[in-house]
């Protein structure tokens, strides 16, 4: 049977809202939160890569396993990467969850990785989740448009990835920052160039798209809330009281 492993590559160079993975959500900072609800999944191995001493210490206080890297990535693919590299375990299915979700949900990951373990071909995907009326101009907001409207039961195709809206309004959902790789796909992203459009919309995913690799995308019931701005952090504490 295939393995899987969830990294969560978390680092303190975030410019909108410094120090975000030490931020305090009630009692926890932020990355903790991220942490604790990814172990609730049934993917048993989690790991937080980061270059960071003060992440990293505050991880293993808590019980969980971190993998030291550089600070020279500009995305947590690049940082996953490397860390998958220093594991001595083979892993066939690499979790990629971002480390500013605090209330991710144990769901959407077996989601993701259930259809990754059943999908032998599938070499990438993701999740999103249906868009608010109001986030369609939030550029924090992450959309993606999709070949066919998402269900909760089938994937399908992303086609693009975006922060602005357009106005086509069709196939449009919140993109939601967790993805699943095989092993041979995550040594392509990282040899693969940082596209034009990767660059120009600060989304690593688009260096995906932009080399025609077909990322499959579900739907979740569950969107988490990235935190972003102190608005964010101000919500998120509210939700999760």
């Amino acid at each position: 049977m295939e393995k899987s492993v969830i990294i969560i590559p978390s680092h303190l160079k975030a410019k909108r809202l410094p120090n975000k993975p030490l931020l305090d959500i009630n009692g926890l900072p932020l990355i903790l939160h991220v942490l604790k609800n990814s172990q609730k999944s049934d993917i048993k191995k989690v790991y937080v890569a980061t270059p960071d001493d003060e992440i990293s210490n505050i991880i293993i206080q808590n019980q969980g396993e971190v993998i030291k890297t550089g600070n020279h990535h500009t995305n947590g693919t690049d940082r996953i990467f490397e860390a998958l590299n220093k594991i001595q375990n083979q892993y066939d299915i690499i979790i990629n969850i971002q480390g500013d979700m605090p209330n991710i949900n144990k769901n959407t990951i077996n989601k993701l990785n259930e259809f990754m373990i059943k999908n032998s071909n599938i070499e990438v995907a993701t999740i999103a989740g249906n868009i608010k009326i109001e986030d369609y101009n939030n550029r924090n907001v992450v959309k993606v448009r999709t070949s066919k409207p998402l269900d909760h039961v089938q994937f399908t195709s992303a086609i693009d990835f975006f922060r602005t809206s357009e106005k086509n309004n069709t196939h449009i959902y919140h993109h939601i920052g967790i993805y699943a790789f095989r092993k041979s796909m995550l040594e392509k992203f990282v040899r693969f160039k940082k596209s034009k459009n990767e660059i120009s919309r600060s989304l690593e995913q688009m260096r995906l798209i932009d080399n025609n690799i077909d990322i499959k995308i579900g739907l979740t019931k569950n969107n988490p809330l990235s935190v972003d701005t102190e608005a964010d952090l101000n919500d998120i504490r509210k939700l999760l009281k």
